[in-house]
């Protein structure tokens, strides 16, 4: 490897650190958002009145009906993080979610500082899962290399 024409040393360790840190980093990302949106979605589904109360008359969701926002809502921040969790469907997962935080963002009429800074926060780790894909530790990876080396053969 050459920069500048000029030889880099130990390019090849440092390539290989650099994919293992990328790859940590990916899976750090997926396990936190799992863990973010996977438990706001469970508490909703243990209490389902106040669920559905919440919906009725804090998250203002444009273009849908509370009860419907309820289903939809709650199945997404359950549904979405286990496949980001597993690294199924990474870009599906990602984009969903990345549509999601922002209708709630939008839906509440009021939102504190410190919680929109961090659905900002959730969003650029959503968005770095769309754009970087999930990593190398993930089904995607393991189902989508091995049909690549199936195709070589």
């Amino acid at each position: 490897m050459t920069y500048f024409n000029l030889r880099i040393p130990y390019a090849e360790p440092l390539s290989q650190a650099r994919l293992l840190l990328e790859s940590m980093s990916l899976l750090g990302a997926r396990v936190y958002l799992f863990w973010v949106f996977f438990f706001a979605g469970f508490n909703k589904l243990k209490d389902w009145e106040s669920t559905l109360l919440l919906f009725e008359y804090e998250y203002m969701v444009p273009f849908l009906r509370h009860d419907i926002a309820a289903y939809l809502g709650t199945a997404t921040e359950v549904l979405l993080p286990a496949l980001l969790l597993l690294g199924l469907l990474t870009p599906l997962a990602a984009i969903g979610l990345f549509v999601f935080n922002i209708v709630a963002v939008v839906s509440l009429a009021e939102m504190a500082p410190a919680a929109f800074l961090l659905h900002v926060i959730w969003g650029g780790l959503i968005f770095s899962l769309i754009v970087w894909g999930p990593g190398k530790v993930s089904v995607d990876s393991f189902v989508f290399n091995a049909s690549k080396t199936g195709q070589e053969s």
